[in-house]
Formats: C-alpha cells, sequence, structure tokens
C-alpha cells in the first residue's frame, strides 16, 4: 500500500462520502494512489488539520473541499501555513481548495435537478417525509431547490446518507464545479 502524500481536507463525513463515491465511479482507488481523505468535524478545525498535516506539521500536499460560508476561514489557515496571502477563490484553487456555492448538497441538487433528486429521495423510502416537510409553514411556496437543501440538512444524518446516491445518480459530464476540480487536482 502506498504511503499517504496527499490530505484532502473536507468539512465533514457526507462531503468525504461524496468524493469517495465520485472517485469510485471514475475508476479511481485514492488511498491506492496515497491519497487520504480527511472529515475534519467542521471548518472550524481546519487550522489545527492544516498544522498538523501542513508545511510545519508532516508537510504533506493539501487539497480541500468548503461551503462558501467557509471560505475566509480556510483561507486565513492557508495564509497563516504560509501557504500564500491575499488568497482569493483562483489562488486557493492553485492549491487545490475549491469551494461549493453554498454547500456541497446545494452542488448536487443543481446538477442533478429538483425532480432527479425527488426521484433519489422516493428510492430511498423518504419522500412522505420529504412531502411533510414541503407542506409546513415554513417551507410552503419556497421553492423545491430550497426544500431539499433543507431536507437533505434536517433529520439524523441525511446528507450522509444520500451523498452516495445523489452522487451515483449524477450524468459524470454534469459533476459539480468543485467536485471535478478537487478530484481533476488529485
Amino acid at each position: 500500500m502506498n504511503r499517504t502524500h496527499t490530505v484532502v481536507l473536507v468539512e465533514g463525513i457526507s462531503d468525504k462520502s461524496a468524493i469517495e463515491a465520485l472517485a469510485e465511479r471514475r475508476g479511481r482507488d485514492l488511498a491506492a494512489e496515497g491519497i487520504s481523505l480527511v472529515a475534519m468535524g467542521g471548518a472550524t478545525n481546519i487550522g489545527t488539520y492544516i498544522g498538523e498535516f501542513g508545511p510545519s506539521g508532516r508537510d504533506l500536499r493539501l487539497a480541500g473541499l468548503c461551503d462558501a460560508g467557509e471560505e475566509g476561514a480556510f483561507r486565513k489557515s492557508l495564509e497563516r501555513a504560509g501557504l500564500g496571502s491575499d488568497l482569493n477563490r483562483s489562488d486557493l484553487e492553485a492549491l487545490g481548495f475549491f469551494v461549493c456555492v453554498a454547500d456541497l448538497e446545494d452542488e448536487l441538487i443543481r446538477a442533478l435537478g429538483t425532480a432527479t433528486v425527488e426521484r433519489v429521495v422516493d428510492a430511498e423510502g423518504d419522500l412522505s417525509s420529504f412531502r411533510t416537510l414541503q407542506k409546513q409553514p415554513t417551507w410552503r411556496g419556497r421553492s423545491t431547490h430550497d426544500q431539499l437543501r433543507r431536507f437533505m440538512g434536517a433529520g439524523g444524518g441525511r446528507k450522509i446518507r444520500y451523498s452516495g446516491p445523489l452522487v451515483a445518480a449524477l450524468e459524470l459530464d454534469r459533476v459539480p464545479r468543485p467536485l471535478e476540480g478537487l478530484l481533476a487536482h488529485l
């Protein structure tokens, strides 16, 4: 087995699962390639993980994926680690860090379209739960996209449970830009 030479830092387990599922669909074995995916348990932990795996730690090649709301934390931690200054989004991507518009679920819903996501929800046996959410006063009248995003983010581990099935439903020519960019970088 190859030693790890690259560590991909992601916010959570659902992000890790989505990357693993896409890599598998593309015929890649990241572990065999020396690439380790690390779910950090939240973006606020980025500094700790860059310290452990980056230039001042094990000095491994780093890459990552984050939500738009966490881009600043990633940028500051990379700058503190000496990996650049005044980093913009293009600089982050050159370093191997890709930003999801809103979050990964938002990216996947847009890439798949709401009808396909609803079919995945139905196949997973959760369509009646989703319909219940749609009837709630807070969510009535909102876009199906927003309702699906909320549905994925609520209810005991749905993000984790759905990351694989949503990636499996993707046409490989419609992979969200951050996921595509990250895998190409690796």
